[in-house]
């Protein structure tokens, strides 16, 4: 009797046509479908917007709900540059179900996001795409009109320390006859330099500085980012970068407290949670003259006029404290998963743009989740 072989053998792929229903590819219950409801809700809000962008005549462009969409894709998935974003979007069924194109559509070039940034994928577009994201979280019941924490953070500058030289050009010189000794990877020696932001600047991104967060940590040329979060579900309610130099995060904090009760009429806020570096007279004289309880870390050396017994005794007190610690969740997932431990452009513009798209992202994660919770 003669035996049958076990082993399979691949069978090459003929080329024919065929018929894929996108829609039907995606599980039914894979976690990708409640981000794109809430996404397609928050699009056809901004729809008369983009209407309003896009001339009346001309060759049909890509759409911008897609651009958005490849916006919250590349942070979703971690995806490092526009390039590769869409190289991958070629061959990925799930990218394409997400952005409604079909899949003889394929991808587009890459350059499509350079040439529309001025035009839907700016800081004021991205800006108002995080604001309807929030605005819906609020809507749905997941978010605190009451209280809040705020913390700050670094996000580094595309620049390196070799490019942070002296703003008169002393040290032009020097940059070349390296730059001619190695082109690729030039040696630059600062030794026994005092460089700071008042005498030295990086022609790579001029916007950013050196700056380090505490004593016994490294300079680096960064932006300060700033969270302002809600303490019912830990959302983000906003993401602002600044200059750390310039303006204190305790200053951030209180600015980014009036603009949300300003795009939130009829909201009036009543706590704000905070670490040490919060300690400070002029934080705790504006929360007071906000009508705003501070629920800062107290430093045991340091005593305030607004911030004694009367606060900290309070149960809501020690609440904020225990809960202000979920702010570093955020810092922690739009550093790693939505790779903004570094910016990915040059100028704080851009870097504030991609902010919010990171920062409108992980809101977005975290209502998926809340709502898979709830069900």
């Amino acid at each position: 009797m003669r035996l049958k072989l076990m082993r399979g053998k691949a069978q090459a792929q003929p080329d024919f046509l065929t018929v894929i229903n996108l829609n039907q590819s995606v599980p039914a219950d894979h976690p990708l479908r409640a981000i794109k409801a809430r996404v397609d809700t928050v699009l056809k809000k901004l729809s008369p917007l983009f209407d309003d962008l896009y001339a009346e005549a001309g060759a049909p462009s890509i759409p911008p709900e897609q651009l958005l969409k490849a916006r919250v894709l590349t942070a979703l998935y971690s995806v490092r540059s526009e390039r590769l974003f869409c190289e991958q979007l070629g061959y990925n069924l799930l990218w394409l179900w997400f952005l409604d194109r079909e899949y003889s559509e394929g991808s587009f070039d890459h350059s499509v996001f350079a040439k529309n940034y001025e035009r839907v994928l700016s800081a004021d577009v991205a800006k108002l795409f995080f604001a309807e994201v929030y605005d819906l979280s609020r809507q749905e019941g997941w978010t605190s009109d009451d209280h809040f924490t705020a913390d700050g953070t670094l996000i580094e500058a595309w620049a390196g320390l070799k490019s942070f030289v002296r703003k008169d050009g002393a040290d032009a010189a020097k940059v070349q006859s390296a730059k001619d000794e190695d082109p690729g990877n030039p040696t630059i020696s600062f030794r026994g330099e005092k460089r700071c932001n008042d005498t030295h600047q990086s022609p790579t991104d001029p916007e950013s500085v050196l700056y380090r967060k505490a004593s016994g940590k490294e300079a680096k040329l960064c932006f300060g980012g700033h969270v302002l979060m809600e303490n019912r579900n830990g959302l983000c309610a906003d993401f602002t970068l600044h200059d750390p130099i310039a303006e204190s995060e305790p200053m951030m904090a209180l600015r980014q407290m009036d603009a949300h009760q300003k795009l939130h009429q009829g909201v009036s806020a009543k706590t704000i949670g905070a670490d040490k570096g919060y300690h400070r007279k002029d934080f705790v004289n504006g929360c007071r003259e906000r009508d705003l309880a501070p629920h800062v870390a107290c430093k045991n050396s340091t005593h305030l006029a607004g911030l004694d017994g009367r606060t900290v005794s309070q149960s809501g007190y020690q609440t904020s404290q225990r809960i202000r610690k979920r702010v570093e969740e955020i810092f922690g997932w739009i550093k790693t998963v939505g790779g903004l431990r570094r910016s990915r452009y040059r100028g704080l513009e851009r870097t504030q743009a991609w902010g919010y798209f990171v920062a409108g992202t992980y809101n977005l994660v975290r209502l998926a989740r809340l709502s898979l919770a709830a069900a």
